[in-house]
């Protein structure tokens, strides 16, 4: 079967063996390899990313394997680092999204490539390819079943994830077209991850079981593991099982090569270190308050209105944990207006428990809005109302936030970020030695030259 009437995976594997990712989409995927590498090493010293690797280094049982668990001080099988480096990517929700997959693209990708890349000895020009077609089969994959699957309650960043990982790593170990077709066949029976267990461990830990399954997939394929062709479009496939959207992936493959998902959506880079649903609303409050130069104690009362998913996903009104608060309208906007600022320490116990932000989240209601853009994509529009005690009304509108691709983030708040993040585990002098390495990844004969530093 060629063309349209071939299965999905069937196209996609065809793409993902033999597509020329043009060097403005390399130069993106660079970018989000740098930013991720950042954030797996902020995330590496928390809790959930400390029990995934105490979990692979029992396993590895005293022995060394080719691949660095980032941050965690040992090295580990390529499916044990991308478990671990995956879980802690993701572990402090500071890693990029996509808001066509709905998903986190990066954290899964990322931790993947640069484990079977260490193990192979893979080009840093080789896994920025993969990385663009991880990419693209993934966004694809999105843009068909979404938004009726993410709604229904799955994590795309695993269960379409997967896939996109399943195609990258394909295209890593080159692969040709019928073995990249079985990798997809067998990722699609690992798409897994539910939206319940948002703000609890669970959560991260979804992207660190997308990257290892998704590159075992690749592994189990290139040995002569086979699975269906139908595995994701058949009538009891990945799409029919999942209640994607849209019965047909013809308009979403057709296209695959000549228009690149990863140029014209983008890659929204986050410069606050929670759930992306709060960005907008976050922008809106702190740009009101410097031009307003208001406090807590001037609140009376904050009405933030919000899309019809926003409230499926913040559904954390009185959070009693650090990744509940991640999770929190209330806590996120009580605390922008407090501090007057959102980093990786807002989130830690004192700001946690701070009485004056504590005071202010029952002040803080989300609502749905029905006047916002509804062809506008999920999580990217809010409305922001402020009434102060001297009876003045303060209101925004937020269009997308900071480090969202129509307004990305500068090259300073992106080095900033990556050394604010990485310092917290590897400190700062070999934070900015590995900044400096990652520079050359396009480049670089051997991708373990890269990661040394970590």
């Amino acid at each position: 079967m060629t063309g349209l009437e071939a299965p999905a995976a069937v196209r996609l594997a065809a793409f993902a063996a033999s597509a020329t990712p043009p060097g403005a989409a390399r130069a993106r995927a660079a970018a989000a390899v740098v930013d991720t590498i950042g954030v797996t090493l902020a995330g590496a010293c928390e809790p959930a990313a400390r029990v995934v690797q105490s979990v692979v280094q029992q396993e590895q049982d005293g022995r060394q394997g080719p691949c660095r668990v980032l941050g965690a001080g040992f090295t580990a099988s390529a499916g044990g680092a991308a478990l671990a480096n995956g879980t802690a990517a993701h572990a402090i929700d500071y890693d990029d999204m996509c808001f066509v997959s709905l998903a986190h693209p990066s954290a899964p990708l990322v931790s993947a490539l640069v484990a079977v890349a260490e193990e192979t000895g893979a080009p840093g020009c080789a896994l920025l390819d993969a990385y663009v077609i991880g990419f693209e089969v993934e966004a694809r994959l999105g843009r068909a079943m979404n938004p009726s699957h993410y709604k229904r309650g799955w994590h795309c960043t695993s269960t379409v994830g997967v896939m996109g990982v399943a195609a990258a790593v394909s295209r890593l170990l080159r692969l040709d077209a019928g073995r990249a077709t079985h990798a997809l066949a067998i990722a699609a029976s690992s798409a897994s991850g539910l939206k319940e267990n948002f703000g609890t461990m669970v959560k991260p830990l979804h992207a660190g079981l997308a990257a290892r399954d998704g590159a075992l997939a690749g592994v189990l394929a290139a040995r002569g593991l086979t699975g269906s062709a139908r595995a994701i479009d058949g009538t009891q496939g990945l799409r029919q099982a999942t209640d994607g959207e849209s019965f047909s992936l013809d308009d979403q493959i057709a296209d695959l090569g000549r228009r690149w998902e990863i140029l014209d959506t983008g890659i929204t880079v986050k410069l606050y270190p929670s759930c992306a649903g709060t960005h907008p609303a976050l922008d809106a409050i702190l740009d009101l308050r410097r031009a307003h130069g208001f406090t807590d104690r001037d609140v009376e009362q904050l009405d933030v209105g919000v899309d019809a998913l926003t409230p499926t996903i913040l559904i954390h009104d009185r959070p009693a944990t650090d990744l509940e608060a991640k999770f929190s309208m209330p806590f996120c906007a009580a605390a922008a207006i407090v501090f007057g600022r959102l980093g990786i320490d807002t989130f830690g116990a004192a700001g946690l428990t701070d009485a004056r932000v504590q005071a202010l989240m029952p002040r803080v209601d989300m609502r749905f809005d029905e006047s916002l853009d509804r062809t506008a994509p999920p999580l990217t529009q809010a409305r922001v109302r402020i009434r102060l005690r001297d009876g003045r009304t303060l209101a925004a509108f937020a269009n997308g936030a900071r480090g969202y691709p129509n307004r990305p983030a500068t090259a300073d708040e992106l080095a900033e970020k990556f050394r604010s993040c990485a310092t917290r585990t590897i400190g700062e002098e070999r934070a900015v030695r590995g900044l400096a390495a990652l520079a050359s990844i396009e480049t670089a004969a051997d991708v373990r030259s890269l990661i040394a530093e970590f």
